[in-house]
């Protein structure tokens, strides 16, 4: 193998920095979409048409418009629409001082991308949570109302635990998904890790090292979720089991 096959540490550095930005973006985007998720999930199962009702809208036009459009539409549509000075704002580098550490904001492209993807990622999200509480039997429902518990403490000790069990498999495999659909945030410029390996190969005409290495964190990041998951999974069944 030619000593020149191996990207210099330069372009190495893109990638792991394009790593560490899809990384962020992937764990804010999951724990934002998951409590917006459980929220519209409340709302759809509630029964009050006023909450049911945009509900199930908010579910039938984010599940059903590509996220790329959608990403499209919060970077550029919105921004349209903003006042000029606002948008500038936006896009300019802000740091804020501290006495151990600087706080940086973050740019107007991650902000567009954490919204979409959180407001696509949810929709999903709170589908798998309702088929979790759907899972769970009627007639513990009754029972659990039948001791003096109120609607509250059902919610609380008798439905969610066993609904975020019923739903934990399909929603490892929502994470996942929001791994792999922050690729789609290179499109609205947001120097993540697709950005990055492709800015790698414009610069050194290597596909198959800066797409390859691209590749190989993509799936460990998708592995790193489903061990996680996988563990958790066990951990529970283990208290469940020495419980019994």
């Amino acid at each position: 193998m030619p000593p020149d096959f191996w990207l210099a540490p330069k372009y190495l550095g893109w990638l792991i920095q394009g790593f560490g930005v899809t990384v962020l973006l992937s764990a804010i985007v999951a724990l934002c979409s998951t409590l917006l998720g459980f929220l519209v999930c409340l709302a759809r199962l509630s029964g009050r048409a006023a909450l049911a009702w945009p509900a199930r809208a908010y579910l039938s036009v984010f599940r059903n418009t590509p996220l790329l459009v959608q990403l499209f539409f919060w970077y550029f549509g919105v921004s349209a629409l903003m006042p000029a000075r606002l948008v500038q704002w936006l896009n300019m580098p802000h740091v804020w001082s501290l006495t151990l550490f600087d706080i940086r904001w973050p740019t107007f492209e991650m902000l567009a991308a954490i919204w979409g993807l959180t407001l696509y990622t949810a929709a999903f999200i709170a589908e798998e949570f309702r088929a979790g509480v759907r899972g769970v039997p009627p007639g513990q429902w009754a029972a659990a109302a039948s001791v003096g518990m109120r609607p509250l403490q059902v919610w609380r000790w008798i439905v969610m635990p066993q609904a975020v069990r019923n739903a934990l498999p399909a929603l490892a495999g929502q994470y996942m998904n929001t791994v792999k659909n922050t690729s789609l945030a290179m499109a609205i410029g947001l120097a993540e890790l697709s950005y990055a390996s492709r800015q790698v190969e414009t610069e050194t005409f290597r596909t198959f090292q800066s797409f390859g290495i691209a590749t190989l964190l993509y799936v460990a990041l998708v592995v790193l979720i489903e061990v996680g998951v996988q563990w958790l999974q066990r951990h529970r069944l283990a208290v469940h089991m020495g419980q019994g």
